[in-house]
């Protein structure tokens, strides 16, 4: 699935959501869905600085396409971070520089969210255009 098509499920999803508690529900319960990242996982290097909330992003770069999982000691921020994961993994560097960046809060998901929260997504999104930019020369057989 495209980076496109994945911005218009993601505003469906959302756009079925209006009120706020029920959108912030949607978002925690995503995150509760995924297990957390083992301890190993959970390092200085993994963490997403500029956050209030200790969040975590592993990035893994296999077959040409970059994958992400994530975890935090906040709910709605594991939540917001799955997502954000969920709508960029398996897409290649390449398909992630040319999207907007704007995309998956334009698509719903900041919607409701405190500001600290919006900077938090933005973080997360700064951290995986980080991590394709590093991988987007790479052959699509190296793993990183």
């Amino acid at each position: 699935m495209t980076t496109a098509e994945k911005a218009r499920q993601l505003q469906a999803t959302f756009a079925g959501i209006t009120d706020a508690r029920e959108r912030l529900a949607y978002i925690v319960a995503e995150g509760r869905r995924r297990p957390p990242l083992p301890p190993e996982c959970r390092t200085d290097a993994a963490r997403v600085e500029g956050c209030l909330a200790n969040l975590w992003l592993v990035s893994e770069f296999t077959t040409g396409r970059c994958h992400f999982r994530a975890d935090s000691d906040s709910a709605v921020m594991k939540g917001v971070a799955v997502v954000l994961c969920d709508f960029y993994s398996g897409q290649t560097a390449e398909e992630i520089l040319a999207g907007d960046p704007a995309l998956p809060a334009a698509a719903g998901l900041a919607r409701h969210l405190t500001p600290n929260r919006r900077n938090g997504l933005a973080r997360i999104g700064d951290a995986i255009r980080q991590f394709a930019a590093a991988h987007r020369d790479a052959p699509p057989g190296d793993a990183a």
